[in-house]
Formats: C-alpha cells, structure tokens, sequence
C-alpha cells in the first residue's frame, strides 16, 4: 500500500490513450475515402473499425503496475521461470502468490490459470506458458502461441474481465522471432474482439523498449485507424494470415485434392522423344486454345464500343479485386510449398524472384489460389524492375502449368507486371519445354517472347545473377554438378585440401 498522500506507483488503463486515438489526421481524411464506391476500395481482411481499435492500447511499460482487471505473466511449465516479467510480478504481488501458484501444479505449454492479484493493482493474474521455438516445429510453435493468446482472452471472457493487461508472451528465453510471434499476438486479439469485442473494454500490450518498434509497425495491420491506413498496410500482411479465429492454419490439412490427380488432361512422356510427338502435345494445348481466344479478342475489337482508357479502367478493377482477394484468403499451404520467393538482385541491381517448378504440384493443389498467392507476393514487388529465375529441373508431368492458366495469369495481372519484368532466366529446360514456350510466347501472349532466355547450366546464368544472390534448391545444385560439371563451391574450399 502507498503512504497516504504519496502517488501510486501503478498506472491506471483508462488514464492511457488507446490506440485509434493516436491518429486523427488519418481519420478525417479516411471520411472523404469512405464516400468512394465499394468497388474502388481494396478492403483489408482486418478492415478499419474505430471501436475495435479504440479498446486496443500500446503501452511501453512494466505490465505488473497496471490497473486492470487481470494482467498476463509468461511463465515455464512449472510456473517458476525468472523472466523479467515473472520477477517484477512475483515482486509485487507478494509472497502469497508462490503459495496460490503451488496450487495450481504447473501449467501446460498454451494453456491459461487463474490466480488472484493479491498486492498487485490488478484483481487477477492469468498466467500462461509460451512455446520453445524451434524452426522446424515452427507449425507446432505459432499454434501453441495462438492457444496462449486465446485461452487468456477467453479466460477473460469468462470471468467477465473488462481490461486485460499483456506482456509479451513469447520471452527471449524461448527464442520465439519477435516479429513472427507480434503477428501471431495481434490478429489472435484483433479477431476475438471481432466475435467477443462486447464483453472487454481495453486490450493493452506492456511492452519494452527493444519490443515497441516491432509493435507499432505491426499495429497498423491488424488495427488501421483510418481507411487510407488499412490500404496502406495491405502490401505488408503476411501470406498466413489464420483462420476466421487467427488460428494458424496447418498447410498439410489445407491441400486440396483433385478430382482425378492421377490422370491429367492429355497423356505425356516422361523423357523427349521426338518433335512429332512434342508438336503434337503443343498442339492440342496452347496452340489451339490461342486461336479461339485471339478471335474473341478480334471480335471485341470491330465492335469498337470501349475506349483503350475504358478497358484498361476496367482491367484494373478487375485486378483489384483479385487483389483484395489474395489479401483476405488464407493461402497458407501454397505459401508452405516454397514454390516462389524472393532471393537477392542480378548484376544490374533488379530483383530476383525465384520459381521452383518441381515444388508445383499441380494435380494436388487448388490453381486459383496460387494464382492468389502470386498476385499476393509479386504486388509490391512489380511496382520496380525485377527478373525471374525459373527451375524447371527435375521436373514431371504433375508440375507443368498448362496454357491456359499460363494465359489467366498474364491476362490478370497489372500491367506493371509486364511493363517490369525485364528477364526471364528458364533453367534447366527440355526439348519439349522450349517448343511449349516458344508457342506460348509467339501465339499467346505479346510481349514476352524476347525477355526469355533459356539456360542450360547454372555457369550461364552467373553471368547475369551471382551465385551468392540466389538461394538454390539442393537438388538444383546437385543436378547441375551432375549434368554440368561440378564448376561451382558455394563455400570456400578447407585449407586442408
């Protein structure tokens, strides 16, 4: 207790200013955006909501002194840890507390438990127990900080709690990324609030000084304060953006199956046979698709009825809304494939994204979404000049792109993508893969034909990327070396050789 008269060392959550407050000037000019019409305004899958945002609170601070009604310890299995957070609680609470905590016999790794605040400010403490994080049980990490997160909210819910207290769960300790976890924390509030937002009137986030960046450039995500914030922020969201609850989703259970995965379309050999057969296979595929769609596009022509500017107002509408789309979808099993990713630059300084062939496991997977997850990573990246490095090593008849969603792709997309793509290195290629490209980019699609440049070995293709600005596929490397000669260490050789 404080002497009488002295001030108290805790700090009342009503007297801190949330989070919607902190941008005004935003959100007088979100009111004229607001008079545009649904179609022309990108909607992020966590929209601008000024009473959802007005519970939320940032607070640099220790979360033992806040006046709430219950605050978060992070905590071991066997509630003892001494992270700075659990000391400075233990601290003020009392020892009353290590007596309740005996209590309770532990604590599993997600779960949540009740105890009383005793001589903190706050009427309860709930404590939780955050996950070790290892990268390749990173699955099994991001839904164990998710149950963290909702099992204290839901808790909270329960016991009719109108303000709770958070630290930062995922401690050093443990050796969650900050940043991976801040997403996680986020939407899991955001989306409770959606569904329970009635039943707790203030969220604050306690965090420290190293903490605070991190959580005001994710903030804006997952909590915009005006309509012009929620479009900025769009470009920035992750891939895996959860569930309808911001439950990380497993991309095992997630891959959709087709039909007939066994039998595609039209029959292929597995090796090259010879240029009859090959034709043939053209033929049937892009070759004949192309003329029905070049007289659909001769007759929308003569009628002569839409203006260049008109259809290209309307081609950006519809990108737009594929867009939006790519934003709101949770894409996470085409994200977990590896199929397409950012690497370094080529010798001019321009962005190299990297596609895996062999990683598309076409029959298996739904295309529209991975035409989704395309226009989701490659839209801010178009907007500079950038190349693509194709690996069409090892690849089956289970991962070819046919034409047509080839020509979907190249029909959707804005036309800075076209307008930036400035190469396209296609390594690896068979016979029967040049013919196909050659067809497509001769009758298909305009544009492209002179951009492509097909590469026998990974030798050719340093002399416009270097190797240490491309993350390769160990079977890529391993081909190559077989193929090719092994030319190429990615380390330096031991001395001892």
């Amino acid at each position: 207790m404080d002497p009488l008269g002295a001030p108290s060392q805790f700090v009342d959550v009503d007297t801190l200013p949330s989070w919607g407050d902190s941008c005004e000037d935003e959100l007088d000019s979100s009111d004229t955006a607001a008079e545009k019409s649904q179609e022309d305004i990108i909607r992020s899958p966590f929209p601008y909501n000024k009473d959802i945002s007005g519970k939320v609170v940032l607070w640099k601070g220790d979360v033992a002194i806040l006046n709430c009604t219950a605050i978060v310890n992070t905590s071991n299995e066997s509630l003892t840890d001494k992270n700075p957070v659990s000391e400075s609680i233990f601290m003020l609470a009392g020892p009353d507390l290590k007596e309740d905590l005996q209590k309770l016999k532990g604590c599993r790794t997600g779960e949540a438990k009740l105890t009383k605040g005793f001589n903190l400010a706050a009427r309860f403490i709930i404590h939780t127990v955050g996950p070790k994080y290892k990268s390749r049980y990173r699955t099994a990490a991001e839904s164990s900080l998710y149950s963290c997160y909702r099992n204290v909210l839901q808790l909270a819910k329960e016991q009719s709690m109108s303000s709770v207290g958070f630290c930062v769960i995922n401690s050093a300790k443990r050796g969650y990324p900050l940043e991976d976890a801040t997403h996680i924390a986020l939407r899991t509030v955001r989306r409770f609030l959606e569904i329970h937002g009635e039943t707790i009137e203030k969220v604050v986030f306690a965090v420290s000084e190293l903490e605070e960046a991190t959580y005001q450039k994710l903030l804006p995500l997952y909590f915009p304060r005006s309509l012009k914030e929620e479009s900025q922020s769009l470009a920035y969201l992750p891939a895996d953006i959860g569930n309808a609850e911001g439950e990380p989703v497993v991309p095992e259970r997630q891959i959709r199956i087709s039909e007939k995965p066994g039998a595609p379309e039209d029959s292929q050999e597995e090796e090259d046979e010879g240029l009859g057969v090959d034709l043939s296979f053209i033929g049937s595929h892009a070759f004949a698709r192309m003329e029905g769609d070049i007289d659909k596009q001769r007759r929308l022509i003569l009628q002569g009825q839409l203006s260049e500017a008109a259809l290209q107002k309307q081609h950006q509408r519809n990108y737009n809304r594929w867009l939006c789309q790519a934003r709101s979808e949770d894409l996470s099993d085409i994200a977990s494939l590896k199929a397409l990713y950012q690497t370094g630059v080529d010798n001019c300084g321009r962005t190299v994204m990297v596609v895996v062939g062999r990683n598309i496991p076409v029959t298996l997977i739904d295309m529209d979404k991975a035409l989704l997850y395309f226009i989701h990573v490659m839209d801010h990246i178009a907007v500079k000049e950038y190349v693509l490095v194709y690996f069409h090593t090892l690849t089956s008849e289970y991962n070819h792109l046919d034409s047509d969603f080839l020509k979907k792709l190249y029909d959707v997309v804005d036309i800075k993508y076209k307008r930036n793509l400035k190469a396209v290195y296609f390594v690896h290629p068979t016979f029967r893969s040049k013919v196909s490209t050659w067809f497509f980019t001769t009758f298909s699609v305009s544009g492209l034909k002179d951009k492509i440049h097909h590469v026998d070995s990974l030798h050719q293709l340093f002399s416009a990327i270097s190797p240490e600005q491309i993350d390769f596929p160990p079977f890529v490397l391993e081909y190559d070396a077989r193929e090719n000669g092994p030319y190429y260490t990615p380390y330096p050789p031991s001395p001892d050789l």
